[in-house]
């Protein structure tokens, strides 16, 4: 997660909820705006990288010279790096694979970051990302395909899959979770804007169409809109079109750029658009201006420092990233700030009291954390953005132990009280205030519908809440800042079950029916925003589906995507309200480390994020950001 920008102007601490007020309000500070436009042809082709501030006009300044003096190529980038992909770099002409990079803070040349998968990145134009991933076409070497990078590391791209269309000179915009392609030279001109949702690898999805079918478009965007820029049908264009990325649908007119021109580099710091040199007739320097949220004609902000055209651009504080926002609320934005997942417990067949933790904004394996009090499985956890707790399991015996720790500080759990019934494999949800555990086993013929509380900032044992709609076990609980959301489960004897009840944690009650699962399952993960549950995996027999439902409404639930494979992560899932992660589980033949993450406001499969300490089963997660300590 981002570092946002102190306040020169202010005095003493800003806390969470005044920081969100300010991005809301439109007061908070535009973060490192810097825009970067790299290269192209002048009508040789050059190195030079220029600079300019998006927060206030005049004249680009030099900051460095590429590796490889080039066009034709695009330009992505994160918080700290601006990264340059592909191009051509001769007149015959001679194409490259080279991917460099500069460091936003710092002035001076370009270094080498790796290479694309094809030899031939002509034309690789089409980019977006968030701070964690990067995407761009290949170009003519594969001109239907898209690469990635994780532009924190170094090293060779990776092939992410094919857009609906091929062809050359496309647009890119993106949002955290999205990135959007429109236009393409296939040799025909293309009307067609299709996505892929950036967390995931595979095939891009048809979003809608262009106003008009061109090649060479310009894209910027904030985290909600993109906007593609001029380009070429053949007539050259001054046309700004936007898109909702987040929904499907096709372009609509926005304005008009000063200056007719293709191959225009797009810029933007999330609030102000730019589109800067291109094709106007000759190399051009000019650079317009644009507000993104509310459209109109753009406007004279300066000039390069050259005039080139098929340049590629990049910028510390795009659409896809979380800082340099006013007046939007940045998407991802994590109000509670949390971001370590602890695993607690377990069994591997021997019953662990191990704690490993993963910071879930990274990939990466678990590490050590600490130890519970009493070795055991079937736990159900719980927590706030201070602590985390694990009530019950079987030790071999069912237990009504509750152990906390303090999240942020490694070591060994405490006793915090007890159940007011012993019993194992139940449901754990919890916002900042209290912890809920429902349902579960507590003898080996005898299923509960009993919900306990506890209020998770006190130390003591447990209070009557009240009952499920269903007596089961196996279940999985999920929360928004409100409501306790529990689904799926099984029934003894009997089956695995579709059922999902909420209850609300302010009050004290019996569940409500919310609606069912899409496929009747127990043994499942469960990981949250403060508006949207998934629940992933589990026993059908063994299933890789993810599901998703809207905490604050009641219905059915939605198809989200697939794990990585097929598995049972029973209250092994968790988040940092932007991302969830589920961990371990039975894949049907024998126990797994997998952790897996999946962007929670977006749907799509998930993607594997490292491995647990050991293989393991019926562990529980808590986490320090989940989607119950957002939003309230």
């Amino acid at each position: 997660m981002a570092n946002y920008p102190q306040l020169d102007n202010s005095s003493g601490v800003w806390n969470l909820r005044e920081v969100y007020d300010a991005v809301m309000g439109g007061y908070w500070p535009n973060a490192n705006s810097n825009a970067l436009v790299a290269g192209g042809f002048t009508p040789g082709y050059t190195a030079v990288i220029g600079q300019f501030n998006m927060s206030s006009s005049g004249n680009a300044t030099s900051f460095g010279d590429l590796s490889l003096a080039r066009g034709e190529f695009g330009g992505m980038g994160n918080f700290t790096r601006g990264i340059f992909g592909g191009g051509v770099y001769a007149t015959s002409p001679n194409v490259t694979d080279t991917i460099d990079y500069v460091t936003f803070s710092t002035e001076g040349n370009a270094a080498d970051f790796g290479n694309l998968t094809n030899s031939n990145g002509q034309r690789a134009t089409g980019t977006g990302g968030n701070a964690t991933r990067s995407l761009i076409t290949i170009g003519a070497g594969d001109s239907n395909g898209i690469d990635y990078i994780t532009p924190t590391s170094v090293g060779n791209a990776t092939f992410f899959g094919d857009r609906t269309v091929s062809g050359t000179y496309v647009g890119g915009v993106t949002s955290p979770t999205r990135v959007c392609f429109g236009g393409a030279f296939t040799p025909s001109v293309s009307n067609i804007i299709d996505f892929v949702e950036i967390a995931t690898t595979g095939n891009a999805v048809d979003f809608g169409d262009l106003t008009v079918a061109l090649r060479g478009a310009g894209g910027c965007s904030s985290s909600t809109r993109g906007v593609f820029m001029g380009g070429l049908t053949p007539t050259f264009l001054t046309d700004l079109q936007y898109i909702t990325i987040a929904s499907q649908g096709n372009a609509t007119d926005f304005g008009d750029l000063n200056t007719a021109v293709r191959d225009t580099a797009g810029v933007s710091n999330s609030v102000n658009g730019f589109a800067s040199s291109g094709d106007t007739g000759s190399p051009d320097n000019f650079i317009d201006k644009f507000v993104i949220t509310s459209g109109g004609n753009a406007v004279d902000w300066g000039d390069l420092t050259i005039a080139t055209k098929n340049a590629a651009s990049t910028s510390n504080a795009h659409g896809g990233l979380n800082d340099g926002y006013q007046g939007t609320r940045p998407l991802p934005f994590n109000e509670a700030g949390g971001d370590r997942g602890i695993f607690g417990g377990g069994a591997n067949p021997t019953i662990l009291t191990t704690l490993q933790y993963v910071t879930i904004s990274s990939t990466g394996n678990a590490q050590e954390f600490g130890d519970l009090t009493l070795a055991r499985y079937g736990l159900s956890p719980m927590s706030n953005a201070t602590r985390g707790l694990w009530f019950g399991g079987l030790t071999p015996t069912t237990t009504n132990v509750i152990d906390y720790v303090t999240i942020s500080t490694q070591g060994n759990a405490a006793d915090f009280g007890d159940g007011t019934q012993s019993k194992q494999i139940a449901a754990g949800a919890s916002n900042n205030t209290r912890g809920l555990t429902a349902g579960g086993r507590v003898s080996s013929n005898y299923d509960t519908d009993v919900i306990d509380y506890v209020t998770i900032s006190t130390i003591g044992n447990a209070a009557d809440f009240g009952n499920l709609s269903v007596q089961r076990q196996n279940l999985v609980g999920s929360q928004s800042n409100s409501r306790a959301v529990f689904a799926g489960g099984y029934a003894s004897p009997g089956a695995g079950t579709n059922v999902i009840d909420y209850v609300t944690f302010s009050t004290i009650g019996n569940a409500t029916d919310f609606g069912d699962l899409t496929v009747a399952r127990y043994v499942l993960g469960g990981a949250s925003s403060s508006t949207r549950a998934t629940f992933a995996g589990g026993a059908t027999p063994t299933t890789n589906v993810i599901d998703y439902i809207t905490i604050p409404s009641t219905g059915n639930a939605t198809d989200f995507g697939d794990l990585t494979t097929a598995r049972q992560p029973y209250n092994m899932g968790t988040s940092n309200s932007v991302r969830g992660i589920f961990g371990g589980g039975y894949n049907g033949a024998a126990d797994t480390n997998t952790i897996d993450y999946i962007t929670i406001a977006s749907t799509g499969n998930a993607v594997d994020f490292g491995d647990m300490i050991t293989i393991i089963d019926k562990a529980a997660a808590v986490s320090n950001g989940h989607g119950g300590l957002t939003g309230g």
